[in-house]
């Protein structure tokens, strides 16, 4: 009954459907209005406002001829059209269509469509409208979403991008576009790699040489002085805005040919290897072949260094020490070139002296120079200079055997009063029973022994250039001074292999003699502070025992097992210093030069007078005679 009753209802449901579907029309109280009619390419009948788009992507002759053709075609193209008005050809010419960057006509006529000025764009092809997936279709729909709608007409796809079955074929063409110019940025990348597996590197067009008729380097007589003039004015002392300032009244072209200079200009002049004969390839390289963005090349890609690839303009020495000055000039530290010092005696034999305001030795140098001393330049080990591997001890009868016990650390104790130096991001700090020990005689001198992995100060003069001030007079006290050290930092952290994110503080000792006061540090010590966040997503539910302030405290994972040094080892560490003579203890020994390296013969302060005297000589006349 119930199923008979659904299906009775089910049917009505149906007729009623099928009456309202023969509605008769009333003519008299009906009427019918039609649609805009939609714009399409090939009505010549709507007038429209027409631009033209030509790129090519190289300022290559040849590519002119191809741009011009272009331009030509299109006006041609639109006049045959009696219903559109050309409002303009935009035209990029050595632009690539891989993004929006330098595009200035493409980014103007996007401007003008925006503003109601285009009803329709015409371009030759997808590719020439961009190569940029996302580029394409992003700005065809964003035209298509205008009050007024204007469209996109690739004439070779013969796609316009206002027609509703336009969208698979332009996303499809505009892949194509773009994947053909990731062919080719991977062939160029193969080629470039295929040369300097086989020995020839690219020499682009520098300030200094030209080419021969087989693409060699030649030095170029009329802009080598320019070249030769920077390196020398910047070794005597100029600043490269300076020199930049010279250059420019001197009337020195750069290798376009302008007569303009800047200060970067200058450093891309001195930093160039290629003026002291050398090529090192691959200095930078483009990771993405969409936005074309050059990056520094920091062993991402393989590089090679041709070593006399050339004649040199100004001799490698020059170059080197000039490269050292330009690193330290961002620490307001240039007046003067270091040179690496060690120490071969004494109670300071292997520690090579630190300036924390120079940047210019590696790591590697200052292991190497503490080497020197242990094993010499050779590697041949030096006598009995190596640390010894085990202590032997001798008791005698009846004495206590001391085995086993230790001298507890000192910083199981209170740590407040003991001496202590501090290492940051930026900074070095002694602690205040330091500075105190100094007094008023505020000026100290670093060292380093990376072999031993210690640190140490010692007092020095005033007219010390590595000399540092550790301290300052704050009513009538004295007070630990920040010692900035941003340019030594990095190589300080990875002689002692240290985390970049942790600060450290080490306890030292003191050792004197007569009034000279110095203090070593032991970096295997060293307790390091760093944030709770490197412990927080650890597995385990450790906690933290101390904390400094936002920092945790961490100690050195030997501590764990023991409370300090064996007592025999201890002992004797402080009976070798006992038995030191005053000759021995040599604390102001100045330390011997330690090359990094071959031997660096810079050219002579006269030399290099007279050389820029003479190529001055204009500027200095000229002021001479309005005296």
């Amino acid at each position: 009954m119930i199923d008979n009753q659904r299906r009775i209802q089910k049917q009505e449901e149906k007729e009623r459907t099928r009456r309202r579907m023969r509605v008769e029309i009333d003519p008299d109280n009906y009427t019918y209005i039609p649609a805009k009619k939609p714009i399409d390419f090939y009505d010549n009948e709507v007038n429209q406002r027409v631009a033209i788009y030509v790129r090519v992507s190289t300022d290559d002759v040849r590519q002119t001829t191809s741009f011009e053709l272009q331009k030509k075609y299109y006006e041609d193209f639109v006049v045959r059209h009696p219903n559109w008005t050309l409002v303009k050809i935009y035209a990029d010419e050595g632009i690539s269509g891989t993004s929006l960057a330098h595009r200035d006509e493409f980014n103007r006529m996007i401007s003008d469509c925006r503003a109601g000025n285009i009803d329709l764009v015409i371009t030759k092809s997808v590719s020439r409208f961009a190569r940029n997936i996302m580029i394409c279709i992003g700005m065809v729909r964003e035209l298509a979403e205008l009050n007024p709608p204007v469209g996109v007409f690739f004439e070779s796809e013969c796609i316009f991008s206002l027609n509703e079955d336009s969208q698979m074929a332009l996303s499809f063409q505009a892949t194509m576009a773009e994947e053909e110019s990731h062919i080719r940025s991977r062939s160029m990348e193969t080629s470039l790699r295929m040369r300097l597996d086989n020995g020839i590197p690219l020499t682009p067009k520098l300030l200094g040489y030209t080419h021969d008729s087989e693409g060699n380097l030649i030095v170029n007589p009329e802009e080598a002085p320019t070249v030769k003039l920077a390196f020398y004015m910047y070794l005597y002392g100029y600043s490269t805005q300076q020199i930049a300032d010279i250059f420019i009244s001197l009337g020195r072209k750069s290798y376009l040919g302008n007569i303009k200079w800047t200060s970067g200009s200058i450093v891309q002049i001195l930093r160039n290897e290629r003026h002291c004969g050398d090529v090192l390839t691959r200095k930078t390289f483009t990771p993405n072949f969409r936005d074309h963005k050059s990056r520094k090349n920091r062993g991402e890609r393989p590089q090679s260094r041709y070593s006399n690839h050339h004649e040199g303009i100004v001799t490698r020495d020059d170059f080197i020490a000039v490269q050292q000055l330009l690193d330290n000039a961002k620490y307001r530290n240039k007046a003067f070139l270091p040179q690496l010092r060690v120490i071969d005696s004494g109670i300071f034999k292997g520690y090579v002296i630190i300036n924390p305001r120079w940047a210019g030795f590696s790591d590697e140098d200052y292991y190497r120079a503490a080497q020197s001393i242990y094993y010499g330049e050779g590697g041949t080990e030096q006598g009995n200079s190596s640390l010894p591997d085990e202590i032997r001890i001798e008791v005698n009868a009846g004495d206590f055997d001391l085995r086993g016990f230790e001298i507890a650390r000192s910083e199981l104790f209170g740590t407040t009063r003991l001496p202590y130096i501090t290492f940051s991001e930026r900074t070095i700090r002694l602690s205040s029973s330091c500075v105190k020990k100094y007094g008023v005689n505020n000026h100290l001198e670093m060292l380093i022994n990376p072999i031993t992995r210690q640190f140490a100060v010692r007092s020095t003069g005033a007219d010390n250039r590595n000399g540092v001030i550790c301290s300052a007079t704050h009513n009538g006290k004295i007070v630990p001074k920040d010692i900035q050290a941003t340019a030594f930092h990095k190589t300080l952290f990875s002689l002692f292999q240290w985390d970049d994110e942790c600060r450290y503080r080490i306890n030292g000792t003191m050792y004197a003699q007569g009034n000279e006061i110095a203090y070593i540090f032991e970096a295997s010590d060293a307790e390091a502070y760093f944030k709770p966040n490197k412990i927080l997503g650890s597995s385990n539910d450790s906690q933290p025992l101390m904390s400094l302030g936002n920092r945790v405290k961490a100690v050195p994972e030997e501590w764990a097992t023991n409370f300090g040094k064996q007592y025999y080892f201890h002992k004797q560490t402080l009976e070798e210093l006992e038995k030191q003579s005053e000759n021995d203890w040599k604390i102001r020994i100045e330390g011997q030069l330690f090359e990094t390296g071959k031997k660096l013969s810079v050219t002579g302060f006269d030399e290099l007078r007279q050389y820029i005297r003479r190529e001055l000589s204009d500027i200095i006349n000229e002021e001479n005679t309005y005296e």
